[in-house]
């Protein structure tokens, strides 16, 4: 059994990653991974804060986590912003932890994602970045149609991913870009199911809340050519509904699919419509985050080989930072424009009026 450290108890800190372990462990079933002990737990904001939850033990200090922890026998979970890793992965590696879970996305520009992957090979970490879409049984659903050609050969995706994000965007500069958010999930499929990529173009657009501008943090869309297909991902951080969906179009049919919206109801839903034939409709459980955490545990108790992963999650932010270059041009987008004074969270804002 493995025992637990988060790093970074934000969202993604406390609201997932200890979620699902709370849920995991609770359950009972995979009980030669997830070690009862207490799951220890640093804020690097606010080091001696007092425990978040039952079941928690805070550390002040990485340091002070390898007093009570082994190395060996300890998972990992570094939930900071992705602004904000280099320099906690090398105090990690100092303290002789090796097996760390990466919140997504690994990194934000080329620069920073070519020095973790240094840092990685030469203090041997074993980096597994957070992909739920690519741990997905409806991911492996639409992987089995892709390959196995019932629907003919893939010609196209189109990748909607919709979401209200304000409060959090006005609190939290942890992503710089609205590129940052939810693309690194769907442009992972998409390099999963059609192969590697090259960005055909891109648009970012600011995030507008009354008079009040967040830059690059609005509407994204990206624009990729593959082998023999092309993807498209359209994100909006001020949709007022939240939606997952994905269409593949195929020489002889269309598959559409529908992820979980939320961690209150794992369901995913699959339409085929093949030329001729009546559509169908299959609704099945699809718990993505949990079924990561456990197959990504055993993988490192096991010694399996995570390089293909870190590749692949290496891809999305250099395809990323390409689209970042494009919308920072004059006259691509309204991003490249000057950014006001920093508002909440470090985050940078301007004001009308």
């Amino acid at each position: 059994m493995d025992r637990t450290l988060i790093i970074g108890l934000g969202r993604a800190g406390l609201g997932l990653h200890w979620a699902v372990l709370r849920k995991l462990r609770a359950a009972g079933r995979h009980t030669d991974l997830f070690d009862p002990a207490p799951v220890l737990t640093l804020d690097p904001s606010a080091p001696a804060a007092p425990a978040r939850a039952e079941g928690l033990r805070p550390v002040a200090s990485i340091a002070e986590a390898r007093t009570l922890l082994d190395p060996e026998r300890t998972v990992v979970h570094l939930c900071t912003p992705p602004v904000a890793r280099l320099g906690l992965l090398h105090e990690l590696a100092t303290a002789g932890f090796r097996r760390i879970i990466v919140e997504k996305p690994l990194a934000v520009d080329r620069q920073s994602v070519h020095e973790i992957l240094a840092l990685a090979r030469t203090e041997r970490l074993r980096l597994a970045i957070v992909a739920p879409w690519l741990a997905s049984a409806l991911t492996a659903r639409l992987e089995r149609v892709v390959a196995e050609g019932a629907l003919g050969e893939l010609r196209s995706i189109d990748i909607r991913q919709s979401k209200p994000r304000m409060s959090r965007t006005l609190t939290d500069g942890g992503h710089p870009t609205a590129f940052d958010v939810e693309p690194p999930h769907s442009l992972g499929l998409c390099l999963r199911l059609a192969g590697d990529a090259v960005l055909a173009a891109a648009e970012l657009t600011d995030m507008r809340i009354g008079d009040t501008t967040i830059p690059g943090m609005g509407r994204a869309e990206l624009v990729f050519r593959h082998q023999k297909a092309t993807s498209r991902i359209v994100s909006d951080l001020t949709a007022p509904v939240r939606e997952r969906r994905v269409q593949l179009e195929f020489t002889d049919g269309r598959a559409v699919a529908h992820y979980p919206n939320g961690e209150d109801d794992h369901y995913a839903q699959l339409r085929f419509s093949r030329t001729g034939r009546p559509e169908t409709w299959e609704v099945f459980p699809d718990d993505a985050l949990s079924a990561y955490f456990v197959d990504t545990y055993r993988a490192l108790r096991d010694g399996t080989d995570l390089a293909a992963q870190l590749r692949l999650s290496s891809r999305v932010v250099e395809l990323l930072a390409d689209a970042k270059d494009t919308t920072r041009r004059p006259g691509t987008g309204d991003t490249h424009s000057p950014a006001g004074p920093a508002g909440p969270g470090g985050r940078q804002v301007s004001h009308a009026g």
